[in-house]
């Protein structure tokens, strides 16, 4: 076997291990209460990469009661995480953010949205790449869908970054909640390899930039 050769299979290896596509079942880790009181709840839908990393990420926010991971943006009904890997349902991997309005904004929401990832990116996020885990905002009405182009419009224009911003702003249609195994993956799983290399990194970077708006 030669050098080339296990260099190239050891990359791959590498990048196998540090996906989202990587699964172990499930533990027996209790979630943790959430003891905010909260009243009217929104939801608001996105998506950015694994959503390992953005239901951790937002389940982190005050004022978000819960992230639920599943798909969105595509064009089959019931997708299963299987489909959705095969590049060919058109769904990206979203979370659905469930959320207090009179606690967090949703101007703030799109903050860390846009802060969390690389939104430079272009289909994929890190070492997640396709179509599945394109950035995308799915606004549900035109006040959504405002706040979306103009946070983006600023976002381009502030010459933060070199590259144009990747994430797209649709109409959100339908939310296709993932398989029970995914949900609070991250906090049930912090011994797999991508949780450990990936997620976690990934939610630790977006503590360090809004200390202000994390849960205690």
């Amino acid at each position: 076997m030669n050098k080339p050769f296990i260099l190239s299979l050891t990359i791959g290896v590498f990048i196998t291990v540090l996906s989202c596509s990587t699964t172990t079942k499930p533990s027996n880790t209790e979630k943790i209460v959430d003891k905010t009181v909260y009243g009217n709840i929104e939801k608001a839908y996105f998506a950015a990469g694994c959503f390992w990393c953005e239901e951790a990420i937002f389940e982190s926010l005050k004022g978000v009661k819960e992230a639920v991971s599943g798909y969105s943006g595509g064009h089959t009904k019931n997708p299963t995480y299987e489909d959705v890997n095969t590049e060919t349902t058109g769904h990206a991997e979203s979370v659905e953010v469930q959320y207090d309005p009179k606690i967090i904004s949703y101007e703030t929401l799109l903050k860390v949205y846009f802060g969390s990832q690389d939104p430079t990116q272009v289909k994929g996020q890190g070492p997640d790449r396709g179509d599945s885990y394109r950035s995308i905002i799915f606004y549900k009405n035109e006040t959504e869908k405002m706040l979306a182009e103009n946070y983006k419009k600023e976002l381009g224009a502030s010459g933060k970054y070199k590259k144009p911003i990747a994430a797209e702003i649709v109409p959100f249609q339908v939310f296709w909640k993932a398989e029970g195994y995914h949900q609070d993956y991250e906090r049930n799983h912090p011994e797999n390899p991508y949780v450990q290399n990936v997620s976690i990194p990934r939610l630790e970077r977006m503590k360090a930039q809004f200390p202000e708006l994390l849960k205690k």
